[in-house]
């Protein structure tokens, strides 16, 4: 299936979100302090990435929780977490996305890690057309930026216990899906190095495949098995269209 290779390396024109960031581990942002934030903190943190994590509000009242979960991380006002991030992971609650001012995030490489999911969170009007994966909402909205889906298939209770370096016979794979190939490989790369396979897909479209319902969806694979998960699911699709 062409976008899904074993090799998270490739080749392409960097976008402008990525061209500054691909060299070296960039300061990444977590906005959201909930269930999924500081867990994606401490990956990255553990990562070698400097993090900074920010929620709604004033700083202060996330700090101690910053402090406890995710040691080392910064907690700053939204505005100066994102200022100077070279990523920007979504781990807020996706009902909250709306509410989301979109200049804030303008120029940036957006990392979206949501899901949206009826039968758990309800019907979201945003969100609530199947002509398009919740990505390519998320991306029509944030027009400006940047974006790249990943890291939604996995339970934030996993993320951290199913890290294995690389090599590891049980290696889990993650997908990566954006339509910028140099955005998509510098988060290939974040998502090695906190210690998954990177199975990178060529189109914020095909990351329809990583939602609620595929195969690969809460299901821990390795790259191989993976792979081959996503391009029966996509040829079954291709029939039905």
């Amino acid at each position: 299936m062409a976008g899904m290779g074993d090799d998270d390396r490739g080749a392409g024109a960097a976008g402008p979100a990525a061209t500054t960031i691909l060299s070296s581990r960039p300061r990444t942002a977590v906005l959201g302090a909930g269930h999924t934030g500081p867990v994606l903190a401490r990956v990255a943190l553990a990562a070698g990435y400097p993090v900074s994590i920010a929620a709604s509000g004033d700083p202060a009242k996330i700090a101690l929780i910053t402090d406890v979960l995710a040691p080392g991380a910064q907690a700053r006002w939204a505005a100066d977490a994102v200022a100077d991030a070279g990523i920007v992971v979504l781990a807020i609650p996706l009902h909250r996305f709306p509410d989301l001012d979109p200049a804030l995030l303008a120029g940036k490489l957006v990392v979206d890690t949501m899901n949206y999911w009826p039968p758990v969170d309800g019907v979201q009007a945003m969100f609530d057309d199947p002509a398009y994966g919740s990505s390519e909402i998320v991306q029509r909205r944030l027009a400006r930026s940047t974006v790249v889906k990943t890291l939604n298939h996995i339970g934030y209770h996993e993320l951290e216990d199913d890290r294995r370096p690389a090599g590891a016979p049980d290696r889990r794979a993650l997908g990566v899906a954006g339509d910028d190939p140099a955005a998509v490989r510098a988060v290939a790369d974040l998502i090695d190095r906190v210690g998954y396979d990177a199975v990178r897909l060529d189109s914020l479209r095909a990351g329809r495949l990583l939602q609620p319902g595929s195969p690969v969806f809460g299901v821990p694979l390795g790259r191989t098995e993976f792979t081959r998960a996503l391009a029966r699911t996509h040829h079954t699709d291709r029939g039905s269209s």
